[in-house]
């Protein structure tokens, strides 16, 4: 064998001699190589190599190989090549070159003693068969394979099997095929298995050991650990989700004692949790709703009572002694540094401005302003809240308006106080009586949030329509009538405010809206019926939408005279759409 043969170099492949061996190609060099070797009609050297790419060097390569005969080969459709290869012996490969691509060497025979027939032999290949079956139980693989090929073929196969399916690398593959007798084959073979063998076993014990201790509870704490990795990664605030700053927060924050206690004892609840529990994710948001309440913050404005009586001149015209009671009771605020004293609540029929004197109390003080509207409310829970254990839980309008607030001093308006209702749901007038009540408000009990809140800083007023109240209810509150407007009042509110509200609404420029009192003593006498003033707003409103329409919706300078008033609302009065009767019913 002097004679230089072309070597096609494999990758992660090491073939034993006395095998037939199909290999698949799809490299343009390879197939170059196996066509070199047809045309020339050699033999060719199967070798594996040391690099992922083909290689370009003897070095890449390694000087160990099979050598064999090409059987057959079978050109693909997409240019690939299958050929079929007869090994017949390991050789050692020497003076190797590399010309355009294509490598060659001189094949030396590596002399193998044929002792596959002994029973020593067959002793070691069963040995690594028992093992190979014991390590299949981990690895998981089929031992179908093997037992077939130890059955039907020689021992070159079983060799090669054992080493593909036990993924071996390719120095120990190329240190088998060199070995000069099966049995050391096998020796070296059953070593690496062994080897194998126990560190399956030690990662058997190690993952049984993990496994063990994520079952007692680490498990919990390494799943936790994966979240806030996630929620880093996708940006979500992992401070709050954190219950070590939760309890940070707790422990910072200007609760009383018994709520701090109440908030720690349910953090270290919430901490023994699966945070993907439903009661885990609950009492977060109990956390949360607990120290969003305006514990200790409040509005440090000083009463000014000159400023009070300004607010209270520029946006509410007429009713002198209403807002002189209200001066009055600022000053006694101002004097006691307290909200003591009774409760104010305005009656009146609709569109005297109630609501809007809570609003502008609260800007005279220089407080937060929240309004509650109680039309029809029957359910106790509205003020007091839902208990933790009913689904979609929640504080009440009380806590949620303090909340609202970011303080606890704002001034809360009670809208239509005479409109509560009762049912089999519970008495809210009860739930009221204690919010209302000086006495009894310092340790008003929401049963969502369960600790005490004092709700004393907290100025209540509230409004009616009538006085179709409880005594109970009355006995808590002090009544002031608000009177019907005059008709110049009604006629001064609307140069100060109504005029400009409609022109605002409709779009005009106020330049160009000329009325006069009589024409505005015109639309009260004519066209309302009421002892507020919503419904000469909406008179005005509609007088100014029908100009626009009239002039293709252009605001053209106009004088709206007694005339013109009619000749605009009269339409309007016909249709229906602003009749007078059914206002006195509403009052």
């Amino acid at each position: 064998m002097a004679m230089k043969e072309f070597i096609l170099p494999l990758r992660d492949l090491v073939v034993h001699p006395g095998l037939t061996v199909p290999i698949y190609i799809d490299n343009p060099m390879s197939i170059a190589c196996v066509e070199a070797a047809m045309t020339a009609n050699q033999k060719i050297i199967l070798t594996a190599q040391h690099t992922w790419n083909y290689p370009t060097n003897p070095s890449d390569i390694f000087n160990i190989g099979t050598v064999g005969d090409v059987a057959q080969v079978l050109r693909m459709p997409d240019g690939a090549v299958h050929s079929i290869i007869r090994t017949t012996s390991a050789v050692k490969i020497s003076d190797i070159s590399v010309e355009k691509g294509l490598f060659s060497g001189l094949p030396e025979l590596i002399e193998t003693t044929d002792d596959s027939g002994f029973d020593q032999t067959f002793a070691l290949r069963d040995k690594i068969a028992e093992n190979m079956q014991t390590l299949s139980i981990v690895r998981k693989f089929k031992m179908d394979k093997l037992r077939a090929v130890m059955q039907s073929y020689p021992l070159p196969a079983f060799v090669d099997s054992v080493i593909q399916m036990t993924n071996l690398d390719t120095e120990t593959a190329i240190k088998i095929l060199a070995a000069g007798s099966w049995r050391e084959k096998l020796m070296i073979l059953l070593e690496q298995i062994n080897l194998i063998l126990e560190t399956a076993k030690i990662e058997d014990s190690i993952n049984r050991r993990i496994h063990q201790q994520m079952e007692g509870g680490r498990r919990d704490a390494i799943l936790q650990e994966k979240m806030r990795a996630i929620q880093k990664e996708m940006g979500e605030d992992t401070e709050e989700m954190d219950s070590e700053s939760l309890r940070t927060r707790i422990e910072k924050s200007d609760m009383n004692d018994e709520a701090k206690e109440k908030a720690l004892s349910e953090w270290k609840r919430m901490r023994s949790l699966s945070p993907m529990s439903n009661e885990g994710g609950l009492l977060k948001t109990y956390l949360d709703e607990l120290l969003s309440m305006p514990w200790n913050k409040f509005d440090n404005s000083r009463i000014d009572l000159n400023v009070a009586r300004k607010v209270l001149d520029s946006e509410h015209s007429g009713i002198k002694p209403v807002k002189e009671r209200i001066l009055e009771h600022i000053a006694v605020m101002r004097k006691t540094e307290s909200n003591q004293g009774s409760i104010l609540c305005f009656v009146g029929a609709p569109g005297v401005g109630k609501t809007s004197l809570g609003k502008s109390i609260a800007t005279a003080l220089g407080r937060k302003y929240h309004r509650i509207s109680l039309g029809g409310i029957s359910d106790e829970a509205h003020f007091r809240g839902h208990r933790k254990t009913y689904i979609g839980s929640q504080p009440g309008r009380i806590m949620d308006a303090l909340k609202r607030c970011k303080s606890n001093n704002p001034v809360i308006v009670l809208d239509e106080i005479d409109k509560i209702g009762r049912d089999h749901r519970g008495d809210p007038e009860s739930a009221l009586l204690e919010i209302l009540d000086p006495e009894q408000n310092k340790n008003f009990r929401d049963h969502y949030l369960e600790v005490d809140f004092d709700l004393s800083n907290v100025l209540f007023i509230a409004t009616a329509n009538s006085l179709n109240m409880s005594s109970a209810l009355k006995d808590r509150m002090e009544i002031i009538e608000i009177p019907g407007y005059t008709e110049d009042e009604k006629i001064k509110i609307a140069r100060e405010h109504l005029i400009e509200r409609a022109v605002k609404s409709t779009g005009w420029n106020l330049d160009n809206v000329i009325i006069s009192d009589d024409a505005l003593r015109h639309i009260i006498r004519n066209y309302t019926s009421e002892q507020g003033v919503r419904e000469l707003q909406r008179e005005l409103t509609a007088m100014l939408r029908r100009t626009l329409l009239e002039n293709d919706g252009e605001d053209i300078k106009t004088e709206f005279d007694n005339k013109k008033i009619d000749e605009l609302l009269s339409l309007r009065k016909s249709a229906g759409l602003g009749k007078k009767i059914g206002f006195g019913a509403r009052m």
